[in-house]
């Protein structure tokens, strides 16, 4: 009697473009929502450092979270893209 396992493929979001917005910060963090693109019921939530961002941010900035391949990392996009290094 021969047992065969099912095997299941479960791909990972590999590419991406997010929607942030900024509720709060201080002199080290900032509070943020993230919205999928296009936008979901479910909106999460993060705290990140400020030197994530390249540029500075402050309440009610919006932001951009971006993956364009399966091997690149993330980078964060200022909407006006000013780049500050997260003054």
């Amino acid at each position: 009697m021969a047992y065969h396992r099912e095997k299941r493929m479960i791909k990972v979001l590999t590419t991406f473009v997010l929607i942030g917005t900024v509720d709060s910060k201080d002199d080290f963090f900032a509070t943020v929502e993230i919205n999928m693109n296009p936008q979901t019921e479910q909106v999460g939530h993060a705290v990140m450092p400020l030197h994530a961002f390249p540029c500075k941010v402050d309440e009610g900035d919006i932001f951009y979270i971006l993956k364009l391949t399966d091997e690149s990392l993330p980078v964060i996009i200022c909407k006006d893209s000013q780049t500050n290094a997260g003054e």
